[in-house]
Parts: C-alpha cells; structure tokens; sequence
C-alpha cells in the first residue's frame, strides 16, 4: 500500500497550528508563571542598576531573607531585598539596622542605614504574612521605612536573574 504525501496546504495548516500552540504556550510561561520588569532607578544599586531587566517567578510563595523580590506599590513595580520576615523585631536608628536585637552587617551594602525622617517609628514587629524591604541603595530607596511591611499578596515573585541593558 503507497501512503500519499500530504499536500502544500496540509503542512501550512500543521504548521500554523504548531507557531498557535507555542505562542500560547509563550504566553502562558510569561503572564502566569514569569514575569519581567525593568529597573526604574538605582535604589538597589549596585545589584541592579537603572535600565535593567529582571526576571521573576510568580509562584513562589515563601522567600527568605536577603531574597530580592518584585513588589506592587505606589502603582508600579518595585525591586527590593527583604531583610526580615513574620516574627522579626526590625529597629533602625543612627546605628544601623538591628534585627531582633542584633546589628546586621551587610556585606553587599556600601551605605548606612538610616530611618528616613518621614517614614514609620521603629522599631516595628513584622506581622504574620508580611516582609520587610529595602533598598541596597539605602540613601535614595523608597522602601519599608517609608510605607512599612509589605503583604505576601504585594509581593509578585522572586527574581531569578537580571540582563544589563544600558549600553545597548
């Protein structure tokens, strides 16, 4: 028995039908599980700096400290460090920042830090789901010192990688 080879048409509808499914498979992949942003300022400098793309997952559910995540305030996407979660005492004064009592000496931050003068009295108690962020920038972030903890529900996923953009 001879099997027929299919016609021109036949594999330019097969063909149709495979670019649809990975498109929406792309789409799904981007707008359910991944997400990207860009960085609009440098307040987590000199881990992103302004201009970059971040990449995040969206289903992750449960971060740590020194995880840096993708935040919804003000009306925008915001990138930051979570520096104490659910149960942490947090106090930042002319010291610099205390968790539960201990002074944290952070390796990666070149800057003090400081309480903004129009932000929340510390110190404060981080309430059950709900994080505490900042800025690696800590002179010039609009961070937890300013709009205090942020929601599980605020936080859209944890970023998984960065690509340099400025110079392209």
């Amino acid at each position: 028995m001879i099997q027929q080879k299919p016609s021109i048409k036949e594999d330019i509808l097969f063909l149709l039908l495979k670019i649809a499914i990975f498109l929406i498979l792309l789409f799904v992949m981007f707008f359910w599980v991944f997400g990207i942003t860009r960085c609009n300022d440098n307040s987590m400098d000199p881990a992103f700096k302004d201009g970059d793309l971040a990449f995040y997952y969206r289903l992750q559910k449960e971060y740590n400290n020194a995880d840096v995540v993708v935040i919804e305030k003000d009306n925008g996407l915001q990138i930051r460090r979570i520096i104490a979660k659910a149960g942490d005492k947090v106090e930042i004064s002319e010291e610099g920042l205390k968790i539960n009592g201990y002074l944290q000496k952070e390796t990666n931050i070149y800057e003090e830090t400081l309480p903004y003068v129009e932000g929340i009295s510390f110190p404060i108690e981080v309430p059950e789901n709900e994080y505490f962020v900042l800025g690696d920038s800590r002179s010039n972030a609009k961070d937890s010192r300013i709009y205090g903890t942020v929601k599980i529900e605020e936080i859209k996923g944890g970023v998984m990688t960065l690509i340099r953009r400025r110079g392209f």
